[in-house]
């Protein structure tokens, strides 16, 4: 297959990879949207690998839904009208082999990953089937490489209908050596997920032992209440049912399947976030590239303690021997993802290290796994800053002015510029969650305007404070367009709503932006990643 070349795949991006809604977001948000058709069958497209097929369809989905986002306080709707005819072409994986694949395997949109596993006997099935008081919970196949190991669970309840709403990770399922030590970390997979099947992905430590075992500690499971569809009436649930398990894992094949290289590449960027490349790993579903993130104290300084939390990276993978150019925007919205993604918290705060552990899976749809040459460029980041801003707000003169002008009050703060035309008093629905303020059903300031937005526009937080001092929570509104040749985004519908802020307040306040979601770009750095002397899959 004739790979495609820097300048197509530069062509697909600018169409297909656009800033968009959120994947983990949207995850959660099309399970709700069951109205919405979002998957044809696989023979439709047979040259267009499922997982593509269901991220480009849900953005399609997406559009139809029109679905609003709130994030940080701050309302965006992301307009769809320039979507291409086709989906995105699969240029780099290999041939998959023609077997047959189960059910749960479909449903859970894993048909890519089962066949590349299930040939090299890296699918077990562990035949877990638990009935207590007619409430059922199976296992039925389990996918595993040197990497990560995905957990499917289908749950149902005495008449046979799916109960989708039991998600049992929070702590209850372990892998763990043979003494009980846990050697995973729960990982997300960034693809379309089921209502019917959960997925559960766990990435193993650099440590691993010949066997683990899966314990799952489900003893007080409270089924939810049930939803009749038809009738429209809720059924209340108090049942408590006992699904606890235990299987093992040989992982001596897994490891055998794998190539580990150690990596000790280290760059700290001008503004003080320090990446230190540990270790890739290659396996026959993917490459994952592992990496310690921390900050020095002057940037600590700027921003909060969750930076961790919020803060994304964008990067492309370039592979000259093919002519790859993949480009990875981590959580900017509806960008291409790394397939499996961890993010380990846990030595943040331990010894003052400030370390989060990044992991980023690839999958070979859009990364060869056998490419001797493959090249890492950082591209940016973006992070949460708090840094104030403020501007004066006059009404009777921004009245006065727009008589004259269009736009009559600037706001300008890291590059990105806000312009008010003019203002109102609207009855506005009160839907930021803060406690003790009901202002629902008032009618309350709008500003109304444009914004030309350099940095990542979720995660803005915004205060208004009258003559008194009192301040008025701000809900950040409107559609934003796709970037502009300068990257930038525009909202031509910018409101700004000041909750509680009525004709009786006055007309004077100070507005102020106190947290801003930089995005910087002022990086230098690329890798070339460790090469390989054989694959043993390939033997």
């Amino acid at each position: 297959m004739k790979p495609i070349s820097k300048d197509e795949d530069r062509l697909w991006e600018e169409h297909l990879y656009r800033e968009e809604p959120d994947a983990d977001f949207t995850l959660k948000l099309m399970q709700k949207l069951d109205s919405v058709s979002m998957e044809s069958g696989e023979d439709e497209h047979p040259f267009v690998k499922k997982s593509m097929r269901a991220h480009w369809m849900r953005r399609a989905g997406i559009a139809a839904a029109a679905v609003v986002i709130l994030a940080g306080g701050a309302w965006f709707a992301f307009d769809r009208t320039a979507e291409p005819a086709q989906p995105v072409v699969n240029a780099v994986d290999k041939r998959l082999p023609d077997i047959p694949v189960p059910e749960e395997i479909r449903s859970a949109y894993l048909t890519d990953d089962y066949k590349r596993l299930k040939p090299l006997d890296l699918v077990i099935n562990p035949n877990i089937q638990i009935v207590d008081q007619g409430y059922t919970l199976k296992i039925s196949d389990v996918l595993v490489d040197r990497s990560q190991i995905i957990i499917i669970t289908e749950q149902s309840n005495p008449e046979g209908s799916t109960i989708p709403l039991v998600y049992p990770e929070a702590g209850r399922i372990h892998v763990t050596d043979e003494k009980g030590i846990s050697v995973t970390f729960m990982a997300v997979d960034t693809r379309r997920s089921s209502s019917k099947y959960q997925r559960f992905v766990f990435q193993l430590n650099d440590d691993i032992p010949d066997h683990v075992f899966v314990r799952g500690e489900l003893s007080y499971l409270k089924i939810p209440d049930h939803y009749n569809l038809d009738t429209g009436k809720i059924t209340a649930s108090n049942t408590t049912v006992d699904w606890s398990f235990r299987f093992k894992i040989d992982m001596t094949k897994a490891k055998a399947m794998a190539v580990e290289a150690p990596m000790n590449n280290t760059y700290t960027t001008p503004e003080g976030l320090q990446l230190d490349m540990t270790q890739l790993v290659r396996t026959p579903n993917g490459t994952r590239l592992d990496m310690n993130i921390s900050l020095d104290d002057q940037l600590r300084a700027k921003v909060g303690e969750n930076w961790a939390d919020d803060m994304d990276f964008m990067y492309h993978i370039e592979i000259p021997e093919t002519n790859e150019y993949r480009i990875f925007n981590e959580n900017k919205p509806n960008a291409r993802q790394a397939k499996f993604r961890l993010r380990d918290m846990s030595k943040l705060s331990e010894n003052n290290v400030g370390q989060m552990r990044l992991s980023e899976t690839w999958d070979p749809a859009y990364v060869t796994v056998d490419a001797k040459k493959i090249r890492f460029v950082l591209d940016g980041y973006t992070i949460p800053v708090w840094e104030e801003k403020s501007v004066e707000v006059d009404l009777e003169k921004m009245r006065k002015d727009a008589e004259f002008y269009t736009y009559v009050l600037r706001f300008e703060q890291f590059g990105d510029e806000i312009l008010f035309s003019r203002y109102n008093y609207w009855p506005v629905q009160q839907s930021l969650k803060l406690p003790e303020r009901n202002f629902e059903g008032v009618s309350s300031l709008v500003l109304e305007g444009v914004g030309t937005f350099q940095n990542d526009i979720n995660g803005d937080q915004w205060v208004a404070i009258d003559r008194e001092g009192k301040e008025y929570p701000v809900e950040v509104m409107g559609t934003t367009n796709q970037p502009n040749k300068n990257e930038e985004y525009i909202v031509d519908d910018l409101r700004l709503i000041i909750h509680g802020f009525k004709k009786e307040n006055g007309t004077k306040f100070t507005l102020k932006r106190t947290a801003v979601n930089r995005e910087v770009r002022d990086v230098n750095w690329e890798v070339d990643l460790p090469s390989y002397s054989s694959l043993p899959w390939l033997k």
